[in-house]
């Protein structure tokens, strides 16, 4: 490479490094599905069936891509995304402190996940970023009265619930290729999460004064029981499609949450966000957020901490080329006239917004 053209030129770059890092195994849990992969294929059709509606002779000259969180400003309005097993992509096999690093230096907002090693207490002590904790519910009220002592004492911000894995999927490339979590094989405690209610949202929201979100709703009517209850945030997520297979893309679903909650929440949302465009027309249709989790994955499988900063780099330079050919300068001047329903000109699947993927021998 020149002086003047850095490693990871392209986002393409990125994504072609980690696959060819990967083991057949760890990509594959990286980016796979649940079955049939029907869900996974309709989150990225949900946002390659939109169109921009730009607006021309307007001063663009000066751009702001910021966002806010639940009172937190960030660089960009991404967080990454909790990830179950992130050490197996990272190459220094770090994982949370990798992505919590990565966070601190570019200034958003890291969700770690409690299926992500190290833990909490060792994440936090990595970087004095903006974090968020996320749980899978494991056991009775006192299990998650501890975590959200551990979380509030170590520095998160706001603490996060996941509700849509109530029974764990059959993820079939992971069996394909015998890779299997030992977490995922007679995990304990699952029945804990089978269990869990609207009673326990709403004893989390008695007892605790840390912001919450509940990460995996899906549908306007859960939306609305959130309000109700007092949540913070509203995650709109189907696992990245990693869940319930013939489930409706995030970003179809994202309309009528926005729509339910009424500004009385922060809503996030991801699932196929892989292009700075995407995360332009989520907030075009009302998100203060979104996730990011493959791309996330994809950043650290290619260089570990310094490779999940270029991917934020390029997501941000990839939102301003987007900004300026709108004829917007922020976020708060989105809307959804800037965008309509288009078809798609490519079948979707996991890297189908990287076509030049498709070049590499086997891929």
């Amino acid at each position: 490479m020149s002086e003047q053209t850095p490693e990871y030129p392209s986002l393409h770059d990125i994504v072609q490094r980690a696959y060819n890092n990967l083991s057949d195994g760890a990509w594959g849990y990286l980016a796979g599905g649940a079955e049939s992969e029907t869900t996974l294929r309709r989150n990225r059709m949900a946002l390659d069936t939109l169109a921009f509606r730009p607006r021309v002779c307007r001063n663009v000259h000066e751009l702001d891509t910021s966002g806010t969180l639940l009172g937190q400003k960030m660089r960009i309005p991404v967080l990454l995304a909790p990830i179950g097993s992130l050490e197996t992509f990272d190459p220094s096999r770090r994982g949370g402190p990798s992505s919590a690093e990565a966070a601190d230096e570019f200034d958003i907002v890291h969700m770690l996940s409690s299926r992500c090693a190290p833990g909490l207490e060792e994440t936090a002590a990595a970087a004095d970023n903006a974090r968020i904790f996320q749980l899978y519910v494991r056991g009775d009220d006192k299990f998650e009265d501890d975590y959200v002592k551990r979380a509030v004492d170590n520095g998160y911000y706001a603490f996060a619930i996941t509700v849509d894995t109530a029974h764990y999927s059959r993820r079939e490339r992971d069996f394909d290729n015998r890779f299997v979590k030992t977490w995922r094989v007679g995990a304990g405690g699952m029945e804990y999460q089978a269990l869990y209610t609207w009673d326990n949202v709403k004893r989390f929201k008695d007892k605790h004064d840390v912001p919450l979100i509940l990460k995996g709703i899906a549908t306007a009517e859960d939306a609305a029981m959130c309000v109700e209850l007092g949540v913070d945030g509203v995650y709109v997520s189907n696992h990245g499609g990693r869940q319930l297979d013939h489930g409706r893309g995030s970003v179809d679903v994202l309309p009528e949450v926005v729509e339910a909650v009424g500004g009385k929440a922060a809503v996030i949302v991801d699932g196929a966000i892989n292009r700075g465009t995407d995360i332009v027309k989520a907030i075009a249709l009302g998100a203060d957020a979104v996730g990011i989790g493959r791309m996330q994955g994809y950043g650290l499988a290619a260089n570990g901490k310094d490779g999940l900063v270029r991917v934020l780099e390029l997501l941000e330079e990839e939102i301003q080329i987007a900004f300026g050919l709108l004829g917007v300068t922020s976020f708060a001047e989105l809307d959804s006239s800037y965008i309509t329903q288009a078809q798609a000109v490519n079948l979707p699947h996991v890297t189908s917004a990287f076509p030049l993927m498709e070049r590499l021998p086997g891929y």
